[in-house]
């Protein structure tokens, strides 16, 4: 099958194609890839997954994965969730939501958090999709640490892995991540099908 991954976020479509690896898809290339801007405007992960997946399908006129995925922090009313990417404004780096998340919990000492991650996969050609959501619980510590991943990876830390996503590897990180999880779940259903 072949397959666009629907985002225009580098590091998200390497993660999601190293997750993807072990089955028998054939990912398209970015550069031969149709991207489409797609306002996330629903109210759900969930849904904005499913949107972004249909309307990279039908520009691409082939399968398209795409996925919606945020921070959820407790004491925040679940804030950022799925402004995640916004959370400092509309053209806010990593950095900036970093800083806005911390000076939003700097007076809380509870700082309980999950991932979540939504993947929805259109299938044009027989109007078929595919769905699952991935989770995983952490907390925020008062400070950044590690270098690698991106977005909020640097102050989510996992009692999983002991280390926050951004300390630990790729491998590390997507045996327990959110993203991990929800592709893995997307990747039994696909397998259970005549798709891959």
């Amino acid at each position: 099958m072949k397959l666009v991954i629907a985002s225009n976020n580098a590091k998200k479509r390497q993660e999601i194609a190293t997750i993807l690896g072990t089955l028998n898809i054939e990912l398209v290339d970015p550069n031969d890839t149709i991207a489409v801007d797609v306002i996330e405007d629903q109210d759900s992960f969930a849904d904005n997954a499913r949107k972004k997946s249909e309307a990279f399908a039908q520009a691409n006129h082939c399968a398209a994965l795409a996925d919606d995925s945020g921070l959820c922090v407790d004491v925040l009313n679940h804030a950022p969730g799925i402004y995640s990417a916004r959370f400092a404004g509309i053209d806010a780096s990593d950095q900036d939501n970093n800083i806005a998340l911390l000076e939003a919990l700097s007076e809380q000492s509870k700082r309980s958090a999950h991932f979540v991650c939504a993947v929805h996969l259109t299938i044009p050609e027989s109007n078929q999709s595919f769905s699952a959501i991935g989770s995983v619980d952490g907390e925020i510590l008062h400070t950044a640490t590690g270098v690698s991943g991106f977005g909020y990876d640097p102050l989510f830390f996992c009692p999983e892995l002991n280390k926050t996503f951004a300390d630990a590897t790729a491998e590390e990180k997507s045996s327990v991540s959110h993203r991990g999880r929800a592709l893995r779940a997307l990747a039994a259903q696909l397998n259970q099908s005549q798709y891959v």
